[in-house]
Protein backbone atom coordinates (compact mmCIF):
# COMPACT_ATOMS: atom_id res chain seq x y z
CA UNK A 1 0.00 0.00 0.00
CA UNK A 2 1.39 3.39 -0.97
CA UNK A 3 2.40 5.63 1.90
CA UNK A 4 1.75 9.34 1.37
CA UNK A 5 2.48 12.05 3.88
CA UNK A 6 3.08 15.78 3.66
CA UNK A 7 5.08 18.69 4.96
CA UNK A 8 3.79 19.90 8.32
CA UNK A 9 3.63 23.56 7.26
CA UNK A 10 4.63 26.14 4.66
CA UNK A 11 8.02 26.81 6.27
CA UNK A 12 8.97 23.14 6.07
CA UNK A 13 7.95 23.06 2.40
CA UNK A 14 9.80 26.29 1.53
CA UNK A 15 13.03 25.16 3.20
CA UNK A 16 12.89 21.72 1.58
CA UNK A 17 12.10 23.14 -1.87
CA UNK A 18 14.76 25.85 -1.46
CA UNK A 19 17.22 23.15 -0.37
CA UNK A 20 16.49 21.31 -3.59
CA UNK A 21 16.96 24.46 -5.65
CA UNK A 22 20.18 25.50 -3.89
CA UNK A 23 22.73 23.05 -5.26
CA UNK A 24 26.09 22.83 -6.93
CA UNK A 25 24.80 24.85 -9.90
CA UNK A 26 24.43 27.88 -7.64
CA UNK A 27 27.89 27.55 -6.14
CA UNK A 28 30.07 27.08 -9.19
CA UNK A 29 28.02 27.65 -12.35
CA UNK A 30 26.28 30.90 -11.40
CA UNK A 31 29.47 32.83 -10.43
CA UNK A 32 31.21 31.68 -13.60
CA UNK A 33 28.36 32.81 -15.85
CA UNK A 34 28.01 36.14 -14.07
CA UNK A 35 31.72 36.81 -14.52
CA UNK A 36 31.64 35.74 -18.17
CA UNK A 37 28.54 37.64 -19.27
CA UNK A 38 28.80 41.18 -18.04
CA UNK A 39 28.70 40.98 -14.24
CA UNK A 40 25.89 43.23 -13.04
CA UNK A 41 24.20 43.09 -16.45
CA UNK A 42 23.93 39.30 -16.22
CA UNK A 43 22.69 39.54 -12.63
CA UNK A 44 19.92 41.93 -13.69
CA UNK A 45 18.84 39.69 -16.57
CA UNK A 46 18.87 36.64 -14.30
CA UNK A 47 16.79 38.36 -11.61
CA UNK A 48 14.19 39.48 -14.17
CA UNK A 49 13.96 35.98 -15.65
CA UNK A 50 13.79 34.39 -12.18
CA UNK A 51 10.76 36.43 -11.09
CA UNK A 52 8.95 35.94 -14.42
CA UNK A 53 9.95 32.84 -16.37
CA UNK A 54 11.24 30.89 -13.36
CA UNK A 55 8.33 31.91 -11.17
CA UNK A 56 5.78 30.76 -13.75
CA UNK A 57 7.34 27.33 -14.28
CA UNK A 58 7.85 26.67 -10.57
CA UNK A 59 4.31 27.77 -9.68
CA UNK A 60 2.98 25.52 -12.45
CA UNK A 61 4.86 22.44 -11.28
CA UNK A 62 4.00 22.90 -7.60
CA UNK A 63 0.34 23.46 -8.48
CA UNK A 64 0.24 20.32 -10.65
CA UNK A 65 1.74 18.32 -7.79
CA UNK A 66 -0.67 19.61 -5.17
CA UNK A 67 -3.71 19.41 -7.47
CA UNK A 68 -3.10 15.73 -8.29
CA UNK A 69 -1.30 14.57 -5.14
CA UNK A 70 0.95 12.47 -7.39
CA UNK A 71 4.54 12.37 -8.57
CA UNK A 72 5.43 13.55 -12.09
CA UNK A 73 4.91 10.02 -13.45
CA UNK A 74 1.13 10.14 -13.00
CA UNK A 75 0.38 13.82 -12.37
CA UNK A 76 0.03 14.71 -16.07
CA UNK A 77 -1.98 11.55 -16.82
CA UNK A 78 -4.29 12.38 -13.92
CA UNK A 79 -5.09 15.74 -15.55
CA UNK A 80 -5.36 14.39 -19.12
CA UNK A 81 -4.80 10.74 -20.06
CA UNK A 82 -3.58 11.52 -23.58
CA UNK A 83 -0.76 13.67 -22.21
CA UNK A 84 0.54 11.19 -19.66
CA UNK A 85 3.69 10.71 -21.76
CA UNK A 86 5.04 14.01 -20.36
CA UNK A 87 5.19 12.37 -16.95
CA UNK A 88 7.25 9.49 -18.33
CA UNK A 89 9.79 11.87 -19.88
CA UNK A 90 9.85 14.04 -16.75
CA UNK A 91 10.43 10.99 -14.55
CA UNK A 92 13.42 9.94 -16.63
CA UNK A 93 15.28 13.16 -15.75
CA UNK A 94 15.85 12.62 -11.99
CA UNK A 95 16.46 8.91 -12.60
CA UNK A 96 19.34 9.87 -14.92
CA UNK A 97 20.68 12.75 -12.81
CA UNK A 98 20.68 11.16 -9.33
CA UNK A 99 23.59 8.70 -9.86
CA UNK A 100 26.05 11.09 -11.47
CA UNK A 101 25.12 13.92 -9.09
CA UNK A 102 26.07 11.64 -6.21
CA UNK A 103 29.48 11.10 -7.83
CA UNK A 104 30.14 14.84 -7.52
CA UNK A 105 28.69 14.74 -3.99
CA UNK A 106 31.33 12.15 -3.16
CA UNK A 107 34.05 14.48 -4.43
CA UNK A 108 32.72 17.22 -2.14
CA UNK A 109 32.84 14.93 0.92
CA UNK A 110 36.41 14.01 0.01
CA UNK A 111 37.49 17.66 -0.06
CA UNK A 112 35.62 18.51 3.13
CA UNK A 113 37.48 15.59 4.78
CA UNK A 114 40.83 16.77 3.40
CA UNK A 115 40.36 20.25 4.84
CA UNK A 116 39.08 19.09 8.22
CA UNK A 117 41.95 16.62 8.68
CA UNK A 118 44.50 19.38 8.12
CA UNK A 119 45.66 18.10 4.74
CA UNK A 120 44.61 21.18 2.77
CA UNK A 121 48.12 21.65 1.37
CA UNK A 122 47.73 18.45 -0.62
CA UNK A 123 44.69 19.84 -2.46
CA UNK A 124 46.75 22.75 -3.82
CA UNK A 125 48.74 20.51 -6.14
CA UNK A 126 47.79 20.82 -9.83
CA UNK A 127 47.32 17.08 -10.26
CA UNK A 128 45.63 16.32 -6.92
CA UNK A 129 42.05 16.43 -8.21
CA UNK A 130 42.70 14.57 -11.47
CA UNK A 131 44.78 12.03 -9.55
CA UNK A 132 41.90 11.47 -7.14
CA UNK A 133 39.05 11.08 -9.67
CA UNK A 134 41.16 8.82 -11.92
CA UNK A 135 41.36 6.25 -9.14
CA UNK A 136 38.78 3.49 -8.84
CA UNK A 137 38.40 2.63 -5.16
CA UNK A 138 38.54 5.92 -3.23
CA UNK A 139 36.04 7.92 -5.35
CA UNK A 140 33.60 5.01 -5.09
CA UNK A 141 34.03 4.92 -1.31
CA UNK A 142 33.12 8.61 -0.95
CA UNK A 143 30.32 8.17 -3.48
CA UNK A 144 28.76 5.37 -1.43
CA UNK A 145 29.06 7.40 1.79
CA UNK A 146 27.24 10.32 0.12
CA UNK A 147 24.48 8.07 -1.22
CA UNK A 148 23.96 6.36 2.15
CA UNK A 149 23.72 9.73 3.91
CA UNK A 150 21.02 10.71 1.43
CA UNK A 151 19.25 7.38 1.86
CA UNK A 152 19.03 7.76 5.65
CA UNK A 153 17.15 11.05 5.27
CA UNK A 154 14.72 9.53 2.74
CA UNK A 155 14.07 6.51 4.99
CA UNK A 156 13.05 8.87 7.78
CA UNK A 157 10.23 10.18 5.58
CA UNK A 158 8.97 13.57 4.44
CA UNK A 159 8.40 15.04 7.93
CA UNK A 160 11.10 13.48 10.09
CA UNK A 161 13.60 13.24 7.28
CA UNK A 162 13.41 15.82 4.49
CA UNK A 163 11.62 18.57 6.42
CA UNK A 164 13.67 18.27 9.62
CA UNK A 165 17.05 18.08 7.87
CA UNK A 166 16.08 21.07 5.67
CA UNK A 167 15.19 23.10 8.77
CA UNK A 168 18.73 22.48 10.03
CA UNK A 169 20.81 22.62 6.85
CA UNK A 170 19.15 25.57 5.09
CA UNK A 171 19.66 28.12 7.91
CA UNK A 172 23.23 26.84 8.34
CA UNK A 173 23.81 27.15 4.61
CA UNK A 174 22.61 30.76 4.63
CA UNK A 175 24.75 31.66 7.67
CA UNK A 176 27.87 30.01 6.20
CA UNK A 177 27.32 31.79 2.88
CA UNK A 178 27.12 35.17 4.60
CA UNK A 179 30.18 34.44 6.78
CA UNK A 180 32.37 33.36 3.85
CA UNK A 181 31.16 36.19 1.60
CA UNK A 182 31.87 38.72 4.38
CA UNK A 183 35.35 37.27 4.87
CA UNK A 184 36.15 37.36 1.14
CA UNK A 185 34.90 40.90 0.43
CA UNK A 186 37.01 42.29 3.29
CA UNK A 187 40.27 40.81 1.94
CA UNK A 188 42.87 43.23 0.56
CA UNK A 189 42.23 43.89 -3.13
CA UNK A 190 38.77 42.32 -3.09
CA UNK A 191 37.12 45.58 -4.13
CA UNK A 192 38.35 45.08 -7.72
CA UNK A 193 36.74 41.65 -7.85
CA UNK A 194 33.50 42.95 -6.34
CA UNK A 195 33.37 45.69 -8.97
CA UNK A 196 34.08 43.11 -11.69
CA UNK A 197 31.19 40.97 -10.39
CA UNK A 198 28.57 43.66 -9.76
CA UNK A 199 29.32 46.41 -12.30
CA UNK A 200 27.29 46.07 -15.54
CA UNK A 201 29.61 45.46 -18.49
CA UNK A 202 27.48 46.00 -21.58
CA UNK A 203 30.23 44.98 -24.01
CA UNK A 204 30.01 41.38 -22.74
CA UNK A 205 26.22 41.32 -22.80
CA UNK A 206 24.73 39.51 -25.81
CA UNK A 207 22.20 36.89 -26.87
CA UNK A 208 24.37 34.13 -25.46
CA UNK A 209 24.25 35.81 -22.05
CA UNK A 210 20.46 35.81 -22.19
CA UNK A 211 20.34 32.11 -23.10
CA UNK A 212 22.93 31.33 -20.42
CA UNK A 213 20.78 33.06 -17.80
CA UNK A 214 17.75 31.09 -18.98
CA UNK A 215 19.64 27.82 -18.81
CA UNK A 216 20.93 28.64 -15.34
CA UNK A 217 17.34 28.86 -14.08
CA UNK A 218 16.94 25.12 -14.61
CA UNK A 219 20.06 24.40 -12.54
CA UNK A 220 19.21 26.94 -9.88
CA UNK A 221 15.49 26.32 -9.41
CA UNK A 222 15.12 22.54 -9.93
CA UNK A 223 12.74 23.07 -12.85
CA UNK A 224 11.52 20.41 -15.33
CA UNK A 225 12.96 17.62 -13.22
CA UNK A 226 9.88 16.37 -11.37
CA UNK A 227 11.09 17.61 -7.99
CA UNK A 228 8.70 20.53 -7.61
CA UNK A 229 5.77 18.37 -8.71
CA UNK A 230 6.74 15.79 -6.08
CA UNK A 231 7.21 18.36 -3.34
CA UNK A 232 4.01 20.10 -4.43
CA UNK A 233 2.14 16.83 -3.88
CA UNK A 234 3.25 17.02 -0.23
CA UNK A 235 2.15 20.66 0.22
CA UNK A 236 -0.92 21.01 2.49
CA UNK A 237 -4.00 22.37 0.70
CA UNK A 238 -4.29 25.40 2.98
CA UNK A 239 -0.82 26.77 2.20
CA UNK A 240 -0.42 29.72 -0.20
CA UNK A 241 1.40 28.54 -3.35
CA UNK A 242 2.22 31.98 -4.78
CA UNK A 243 3.92 33.28 -1.63
CA UNK A 244 5.72 29.94 -1.19
CA UNK A 245 7.24 30.20 -4.67
CA UNK A 246 8.33 33.80 -4.03
CA UNK A 247 10.07 32.72 -0.81
CA UNK A 248 11.83 29.81 -2.53
CA UNK A 249 13.08 32.22 -5.20
CA UNK A 250 14.45 34.57 -2.53
CA UNK A 251 16.39 31.75 -0.87
CA UNK A 252 17.72 30.36 -4.14
CA UNK A 253 18.68 33.66 -5.76
CA UNK A 254 20.14 35.01 -2.53
CA UNK A 255 22.49 32.02 -2.19
CA UNK A 256 23.50 32.34 -5.85
CA UNK A 257 24.35 36.02 -5.42
CA UNK A 258 26.32 35.27 -2.24
CA UNK A 259 28.16 32.49 -4.08
CA UNK A 260 29.32 35.08 -6.58
CA UNK A 261 30.59 37.30 -3.76
CA UNK A 262 32.42 34.30 -2.29
CA UNK A 263 34.06 33.10 -5.47
CA UNK A 264 34.48 35.89 -8.04
CA UNK A 265 36.41 38.44 -5.89
CA UNK A 266 38.64 35.77 -4.30
CA UNK A 267 39.55 34.10 -7.60
CA UNK A 268 39.82 37.48 -9.35
CA UNK A 269 42.32 38.78 -6.81
CA UNK A 270 44.25 35.50 -6.72
CA UNK A 271 44.56 35.35 -10.52
CA UNK A 272 45.41 39.01 -10.90
CA UNK A 273 42.23 39.68 -12.86
CA UNK A 274 42.57 36.71 -15.22
CA UNK A 275 39.03 35.81 -16.33
CA UNK A 276 40.18 32.36 -17.49
CA UNK A 277 40.64 31.41 -13.84
CA UNK A 278 36.88 31.71 -13.38
CA UNK A 279 36.23 28.47 -15.22
CA UNK A 280 33.07 26.52 -14.66
CA UNK A 281 32.71 23.00 -13.35
CA UNK A 282 35.10 20.90 -11.29
CA UNK A 283 38.13 22.94 -12.38
CA UNK A 284 36.92 25.98 -10.44
CA UNK A 285 35.62 24.12 -7.39
CA UNK A 286 38.31 21.51 -6.91
CA UNK A 287 41.47 22.99 -8.47
CA UNK A 288 41.31 26.80 -8.54
CA UNK A 289 39.61 27.46 -5.19
CA UNK A 290 42.02 25.33 -3.09
CA UNK A 291 44.83 27.50 -4.50
CA UNK A 292 42.85 30.62 -3.61
CA UNK A 293 42.31 29.42 -0.02
CA UNK A 294 45.99 28.54 0.28
CA UNK A 295 46.93 32.11 -0.66
CA UNK A 296 44.70 33.59 2.08
CA UNK A 297 45.63 34.14 5.69
CA UNK A 298 43.43 31.66 7.56
CA UNK A 299 42.45 30.17 4.21
CA UNK A 300 42.59 26.57 5.48
CA UNK A 301 39.77 27.41 7.91
CA UNK A 302 37.65 29.26 5.37
CA UNK A 303 38.29 26.41 2.92
CA UNK A 304 36.98 23.86 5.41
CA UNK A 305 33.87 25.97 6.05
CA UNK A 306 33.38 26.46 2.31
CA UNK A 307 33.40 22.74 1.51
CA UNK A 308 30.98 22.07 4.36
CA UNK A 309 28.74 24.70 2.77
CA UNK A 310 29.06 22.98 -0.61
CA UNK A 311 28.35 19.62 1.03
CA UNK A 312 25.14 20.95 2.58
CA UNK A 313 24.03 22.29 -0.82
CA UNK A 314 24.89 19.03 -2.58
CA UNK A 315 23.15 16.94 0.07
CA UNK A 316 19.86 18.90 0.06
CA UNK A 317 19.69 18.62 -3.73
CA UNK A 318 20.53 14.90 -3.69
CA UNK A 319 17.80 14.35 -1.09
CA UNK A 320 15.22 15.98 -3.38
CA UNK A 321 16.41 13.94 -6.35
CA UNK A 322 16.23 10.64 -4.47
CA UNK A 323 12.85 11.53 -2.94
CA UNK A 324 11.51 12.26 -6.43
CA UNK A 325 12.76 8.92 -7.77
CA UNK A 326 11.38 7.08 -4.72
CA UNK A 327 8.02 8.84 -5.13
CA UNK A 328 7.88 7.85 -8.81
CA UNK A 329 8.39 4.15 -8.04
CA UNK A 330 6.09 4.20 -5.00
CA UNK A 331 3.36 5.59 -7.29
CA UNK A 332 4.16 3.05 -10.00
CA UNK A 333 4.39 -0.13 -7.95
CA UNK A 334 2.49 0.73 -4.76
CA UNK A 335 5.23 -0.70 -2.54
CA UNK A 336 6.38 0.72 0.80
CA UNK A 337 8.72 3.73 0.89
CA UNK A 338 11.28 1.68 2.79
CA UNK A 339 11.46 -1.12 0.23
CA UNK A 340 11.53 1.29 -2.71
CA UNK A 341 14.19 3.49 -1.06
CA UNK A 342 16.49 0.51 -0.56
CA UNK A 343 16.06 -0.54 -4.20
CA UNK A 344 16.65 3.04 -5.41
CA UNK A 345 19.81 3.20 -3.28
CA UNK A 346 21.14 0.02 -4.90
CA UNK A 347 20.25 1.36 -8.35
CA UNK A 348 21.97 4.69 -7.61
CA UNK A 349 25.20 3.02 -6.50
CA UNK A 350 25.32 0.68 -9.51
CA UNK A 351 24.47 3.40 -12.04
CA UNK A 352 26.94 5.84 -10.46
CA UNK A 353 29.87 3.46 -10.95
CA UNK A 354 30.32 4.13 -14.70
CA UNK A 355 30.26 7.92 -14.13
CA UNK A 356 32.78 7.59 -11.31
CA UNK A 357 35.11 5.32 -13.27
CA UNK A 358 34.68 7.40 -16.43
CA UNK A 359 37.68 9.52 -15.38
CA UNK A 360 39.93 6.51 -14.86
CA UNK A 361 39.25 2.88 -15.72
CA UNK A 362 36.52 3.76 -18.26
CA UNK A 363 38.04 7.01 -19.53
CA UNK A 364 38.28 5.54 -23.02
CA UNK A 365 34.50 5.62 -23.29
CA UNK A 366 33.43 9.06 -24.53
CA UNK A 367 31.39 10.78 -27.22
CA UNK A 368 32.78 13.93 -28.84
CA UNK A 369 35.16 14.26 -25.88
CA UNK A 370 32.43 14.02 -23.24
CA UNK A 371 33.06 11.69 -20.31
CA UNK A 372 30.33 9.26 -19.19
CA UNK A 373 29.27 11.73 -16.47
CA UNK A 374 29.18 14.61 -18.94
CA UNK A 375 27.13 12.55 -21.40
CA UNK A 376 24.48 11.87 -18.76
CA UNK A 377 24.54 15.56 -17.84
CA UNK A 378 24.08 16.64 -21.45
CA UNK A 379 21.15 14.26 -22.06
CA UNK A 380 19.31 15.25 -18.88
CA UNK A 381 20.09 18.96 -18.57
CA UNK A 382 20.51 20.14 -22.15
CA UNK A 383 17.91 17.96 -23.90
CA UNK A 384 15.29 16.42 -21.61
CA UNK A 385 14.76 19.33 -19.20
CA UNK A 386 13.97 21.95 -21.89
CA UNK A 387 11.73 19.39 -23.65
CA UNK A 388 9.82 18.63 -20.43
CA UNK A 389 9.43 22.33 -19.62
CA UNK A 390 8.23 23.10 -23.17
CA UNK A 391 5.67 20.27 -23.13
CA UNK A 392 4.48 21.35 -19.67
CA UNK A 393 3.85 24.89 -20.94
CA UNK A 394 1.95 23.61 -23.99
CA UNK A 395 -0.03 21.21 -21.78
CA UNK A 396 -1.04 23.92 -19.31
CA UNK A 397 -1.43 26.70 -21.86
CA UNK A 398 -3.54 24.87 -24.43
CA UNK A 399 -4.78 21.54 -23.04
CA UNK A 400 -5.93 21.94 -19.42
CA UNK A 401 -5.74 25.76 -19.75
CA UNK A 402 -4.07 28.17 -17.30
CA UNK A 403 -7.34 28.51 -15.36
CA UNK A 404 -6.74 24.99 -14.02
CA UNK A 405 -3.49 26.10 -12.37
CA UNK A 406 -4.94 29.45 -11.31
CA UNK A 407 -7.84 27.72 -9.57
CA UNK A 408 -5.39 25.61 -7.57
CA UNK A 409 -3.46 28.73 -6.54
CA UNK A 410 -6.69 30.47 -5.53
CA UNK A 411 -7.87 27.45 -3.55
CA UNK A 412 -5.56 28.53 -0.73
CA UNK A 413 -5.50 32.28 -1.33
CA UNK A 414 -8.05 34.97 -2.06
CA UNK A 415 -5.86 36.57 -4.73
CA UNK A 416 -3.26 35.82 -7.40
CA UNK A 417 -1.38 39.02 -8.13
CA UNK A 418 0.33 37.74 -11.28
CA UNK A 419 -2.77 36.15 -12.81
CA UNK A 420 -2.78 37.78 -16.27
CA UNK A 421 0.99 37.93 -16.57
CA UNK A 422 1.16 34.23 -15.71
CA UNK A 423 -1.21 33.33 -18.56
CA UNK A 424 0.90 35.28 -21.08
CA UNK A 425 4.15 33.72 -19.87
CA UNK A 426 2.97 30.11 -19.75
CA UNK A 427 1.15 30.22 -23.12
CA UNK A 428 3.50 32.30 -25.24
CA UNK A 429 6.74 33.66 -23.75
CA UNK A 430 7.99 30.55 -21.93
CA UNK A 431 7.52 28.09 -24.84
CA UNK A 432 9.44 30.38 -27.22
CA UNK A 433 12.28 30.83 -24.72
CA UNK A 434 12.44 27.08 -24.11
CA UNK A 435 12.73 26.35 -27.83
CA UNK A 436 15.64 28.81 -27.97
CA UNK A 437 17.33 27.07 -25.02
CA UNK A 438 16.97 23.64 -26.64
CA UNK A 439 18.31 24.80 -30.01
CA UNK A 440 21.18 26.63 -28.30
CA UNK A 441 22.12 23.56 -26.25
CA UNK A 442 22.19 21.27 -29.28
CA UNK A 443 24.18 23.71 -31.41
CA UNK A 444 26.62 24.31 -28.55
CA UNK A 445 27.20 20.56 -28.22
CA UNK A 446 28.36 20.52 -31.84
CA UNK A 447 30.58 23.54 -31.39
CA UNK A 448 28.28 25.99 -33.17
CA UNK A 449 27.73 29.41 -31.62
CA UNK A 450 23.98 30.03 -31.98
CA UNK A 451 24.30 33.82 -31.74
Amino acid sequence: MKEKNSFSNKLGFILAAAGSAVGLGNLWRFPYLAAKYGGGSFLLIYLILAVTFGFSLMLTEISIGRKTGKSALYAFKDLNKKWGFIGIIASAVPIIILPYYCVIGGWVIKYAWVYFTGAAKKAVSDDYFTGFISQTGEPILWLVIFILATTIVILLGVNKGIENISKILMPLLVVLSIVIAAFVVTRPGASEGILYYLKPELSRLNGNAFLAALGQLFYSMSLAIGIMITYGSYLPKEEDIESSVRNIEIFDTGIALLAGLMIVPSVFVFSGGDQAALQKGPTLMFITLPKVFDSMKGGHIIGAVFFILVLFAALTSAISLMETVVSIFVDRFGKSRKAVTILVTIYTILMALPSSMGFGLLSGINIKGLSILDMFDFISNSILMPVVAFLTCVFVGFVIKPKSIISEVLSSSDHFKSNRFYVFLIKYAAPILLILILISSILDAFGVNPL
